[in-house]
């Protein structure tokens, strides 16, 4: 059930969004792709003060947002509205904020996307900081309880995939209501520098999930020699043509996965999980164990994943070839952290427009 629930009608006023340098940053990182921390002019031009890091006791505080409005083309019907789920907690909310940001900023009819936050903590502050940092935004909160997935996780190779939260993308046939019947789930850690509705218009077809697939990766590497070594088990992927996608960004049809049942698939893999110990990454490779090799491929744009380097030391990576979309800092290493630690990497700085956090005091100049 919705905590919150605000939806505010289109207005005719004239647009009064803000240009941020997303498309000059883009330039420099491409032409200097670097793995280190970047040492450039652009970057000592800089100024990034360290921060406390958030909690429910401290909640910060942003700038509120430009206010983005519909082009003349825009429909204004219900059923065009484009469906955000995106999760929110203290941790991640700059990263949720930056985000939204993002989304608004590049989309040609920004007041046809309705956002559906998911929260451990329904903090009457949340939501007045979203109220006051998106006065325009049409949205929804939602509450998901973490009994729904207690004793269900298994402990992974980094503290923050264990969390509920990364669960709740799972369940979202039952969280949301049942006239929402099509979403795209994004992690608070991303960015869109293009339009949204280009992801919306995906045509799934007759899949349930829509996701950039990457079938160059090792596939085997995400599950244990506990599974390939089970001949029951390896069978698991027989007929498909299984490769690894990342769930931080999905289309998702929720009528079909609530028809299908596959949250009660996926959880008959985290129950094995606790037996078998058949992997080590969170909530991803059981969804990898159910979809993986039956998915609606979509180009890799749209997910520029892994900029967060590694699940171990968050090392700095550079961009995959080919255009983007989307850039999103999987992996340990997170720009807002990165950026207030004074040890940002040369990609954190294509994040840094987007930042709305009122304390973070980054400055560009000449």
């Amino acid at each position: 059930m919705a905590f919150w629930n605000k939806n505010v009608p289109n207005s005719s006023s004239s647009s009064s969004s803000k240009c941020f340098p997303i498309l000059g940053l883009l330039s420099l990182i491409l032409l200097h792709p670097t793995t280190t921390t970047t040492t450039t002019s652009f970057a000592n031009a800089i100024r990034v003060v360290a921060i406390q890091k958030p909690t429910y006791n401290d909640i910060p505080s942003f700038r509120e947002a430009p206010a983005f409005r519909n082009g003349n083309s825009c429909s204004s019907r219900n059923i065009d509205k484009i469906q955000i789920v995106m999760p929110v907690d203290a941790n991640y909310i700059r990263g949720t904020m930056a985000a939204v940001l993002s989304i608004l900023q590049h989309s040609t009819c920004p007041e046809n996307t309705s956002f559906h936050f998911l929260s451990i903590h329904l903090e009457a502050e949340i939501i007045s900081l979203i109220n006051s940092t998106f006065p325009y935004l049409s949205y929804k909160i939602y509450h998901f309880h973490p009994n729904r997935v207690r004793g269900k996780i298994s402990k992974s190779i980094r503290q923050a995939l264990d969390q509920p939260l990364n669960y709740a993308r799972i369940y979202l046939s039952d969280i949301l209501p049942k006239d929402v019947h099509r979403v795209i789930y994004l992690d608070s850690d991303i960015i869109v520098v293009d339009d949204i509705a280009k992801l919306w218009g995906v045509d799934l077809g007759d899949k349930v999930l829509a996701a950039p697939e990457y079938c160059h990766a090792n596939f085997t590497n995400y599950f244990t020699d506990t599974f390939w070594s089970d001949v029951n088990l390896a069978k698991t992927f027989e007929g498909r043509h299984p490769c690894y996608f990342n769930t931080g960004v999905m289309v998702m049809d929720l009528d079909e996965w609530r028809k299908g049942g596959y949250a009660q698939k996926i959880e008959e893999w985290m129950l094995i999980q606790k037996q078998r110990r058949i992997y080590q990454l969170g909530s991803l490779p059981p969804v990898l164990l159910v979809f993986a090799g039956n998915i609606k491929a979509v180009d890799h744009r749209w997910n520029q994943h892994g900029l967060g380097g590694d699940n171990l030391e968050g090392k700095c990576r550079g961009l995959h070839p080919g255009p983007i979309s989307l850039l999103h800092w999987s992996g340990k290493g997170k720009p807002w952290l990165r950026l207030d630690a004074r040890k940002p990497c040369t990609i954190d700085y294509l994040w840094a427009p987007y930042d709305l956090y009122r304390s973070s005091r980054i400055a560009l100049e000449e």
